[in-house]
């Protein structure tokens, strides 16, 4: 997010935010605090900063630490600049032991960047992240909303370049699913 962005929902964005307070109790808005913090990370560039987070609290009308509790609890929001594949790589027990530390190497090797930094063209980001619970299929990675099971380098491979040829942002919450 540039610095000069105005931080401002779209008209869109905030009627969806409207509708999601509607659905709880007048002082519980607090409870519509991960969707709505799910809709700032796709109108915002796919992270939060701190003015952002303070914006989602002024809507819901309560303290900015009770926003930046909720976002650095949680992996799945960013609370720097991110590329616009973020790729999330569980580490925990069972996908380090089918080989998710190989994975994690091969990509920072491919990529030329560790865990938790972004490529010089924005593209990639690469994240090690706590269960995803997919046990069963490790080792795995999320992009999006999209699991990718029983990696091995090859599927790698064709992950990276697929997202290389979209271009766009892959993210959980898009900016085409903010309907009003």
């Amino acid at each position: 997010m540039s610095a000069t962005k105005e931080i401002k929902f779209s008209d869109d964005a905030m009627a969806l935010i409207q509708r999601i307070m509607k659905r709880y109790p007048e002082g519980k808005q607090k409870s519509a605090i991960l969707p709505i913090l799910h809709i700032a990370v796709a109108e915002f560039d796919g992270w939060l900063s701190a003015p952002v987070m303070d914006y989602v609290s002024s809507i819901l009308k309560i303290q900015p630490i009770e926003v930046y509790e909720v976002a650095t609890f949680y992996s799945m929001y960013n609370l720097k600049p991110v590329g616009k594949c973020v790729i999330e790589i569980c580490h925990t027990g069972p996908c380090w032991l089918m080989g998710a530390d190989d994975i994690i190497s091969y990509i920072e090797k491919k990529l030329n960047i560790k865990a938790g930094e972004t490529t010089a063209d924005g593209m990639f980001t690469l994240k090690r992240v706590e269960c995803l619970a997919s046990c069963g299929t490790a080792p795995m990675m999320q992009i999006g909303e999209k699991y990718h099971e029983n990696l091995t380098f090859e599927k790698v491979d064709a992950l990276l370049n697929d997202c290389k040829n979209r271009g766009e942002r892959i993210s959980h919450w898009s900016k085409d699913k903010i309907k009003a």
